[in-house]
């Protein structure tokens, strides 16, 4: 069945007459919902990648482990491209999918289309399997079972944010909507281009 459906902001639900499927759910301040669930994720992101993730406390000494320093004792010990690896699903991607989601939303919020939109939003959906934080998290909390044996190991406040950023970025996955976007899109689209 084809339909021409109204996508005004205002609340509700669309569904199929057949089948009874929803086609398009309104949601009042979904755009807003996004913006700050992005805003958030970048802050706990910073934190993350600034504080320490753990302290080793072994005869004595401890040492702490920031998560930038760990790809750089990779790349050190010549493991080049797990250090690449490390880098770009842990630090570069995650960063990326925030700062192009903000650079995407913020001026739509605004009633402004930004340049190559329909181009970063693409790269948003496909910069998604490649942040694996959730990974990194499951890495670290292997590495604190096996060497909680051999060391003091004190949690620092970068594992924290991280457990915190995995949820974020949950939320901000599930209230991004395309809709907002391609909207946008084809209000400032002539229709020759398509």
């Amino acid at each position: 069945m084809l339909y021409k459906i109204d996508r005004s902001p205002r609340q509700g639900v669309v569904k199929c007459r057949r089948c009874g499927a929803v086609l398009v759910k309104h949601e009042r301040h979904k755009l807003e919902h996004t913006i700050a669930l992005a805003i958030t994720g970048l802050a706990l992101f910073v934190l993350a990648n600034v504080f320490p993730i753990l302290s080793f406390g072994f005869e004595g000494q401890v040492t702490e482990m920031i998560l930038f320093t760990s790809v750089k004792s990779l790349y050190d010990q010549q493991m080049w491209s797990l250090a690449i690896l490390v880098f770009l699903t842990s630090i570069a991607l995650p960063f990326a999918r925030l700062m192009a989601l903000l650079y995407v939303f913020i001026p739509i919020k605004f009633n402004r289309t930004p340049w190559k939109m329909a181009v970063i939003f693409r790269l948003i959906y496909s910069l998604h399997p490649w942040s694996m934080i959730e990974v990194l998290m499951l890495g670290i909390l292997v590495s604190i079972v096996k060497l909680s044996v051999l060391a003091t190991i004190i949690p620092g406040v970068a594992l924290w944010s991280f457990a915190a950023l995995i949820f974020v970025l949950a939320a901000t996955a599930s209230s991004l909507d395309p809709d907002l976007v391609w909207e946008r899109f084809e209000i400032d689209t002539p229709p020759s281009l398509y």
